[in-house]
């Protein structure tokens, strides 16, 4: 089994509650731990020239944004920590895209908190926390 623990982030409490165990058990592992943001975003294929390099932009923007505001004060914060900490920022589907990060950096467990940002929103259409806990290829740790 491989030595990388793989994050699942989002700022939120559950996230942060998420993350304080995973410091915790890749420091107790020696393992190291790769904090994975996901953006979702969904790309239409009706869109113009115009609309898409519009698209282009903001989604620039945005991962300008998710680096400055939550991941690189995450790497901060722990710094000094012993965990060999790593950071990846994607957009896509958020299971789909935590498991090609999963699969990408050899990881042998994750870690996600129960409820994210979108608590309402997966209450009517499902978690990424239940779609990991069946698609992904390593065990799962849902931290509440």
């Amino acid at each position: 089994m491989s030595n990388k623990i793989v994050l699942g982030y989002d700022d939120s409490e559950a996230a942060k509650s998420a993350l304080a165990f995973a410091v915790s058990l890749a420091k107790s592992q020696g393992a190291e731990l790769v904090i994975a943001h996901v953006l979702e975003w969904s790309p239409y294929s009706f869109l113009t020239p115009e609309e898409l390099s519009e698209r282009h932009k903001r989604r620039e923007e945005e991962l300008k944004r998710a680096e400055d505001a939550l991941l690189a004060p995450v790497r901060k914060n722990l710094e000094g920590s012993g965990v060999n900490v790593t950071t990846e920022l994607r957009y896509g589907h958020i299971a789909e895209t935590l498991v090609d990060v999963i699969k990408e950096s050899a990881a042998g467990h994750l870690i996600i908190g129960r409820t994210g940002h979108s608590a309402l929103s997966s209450r009517l259409f499902g978690s990424v926390a239940g779609s990991l806990a069946q698609a992904a290829p390593v065990p799962v740790t849902i931290v509440p």
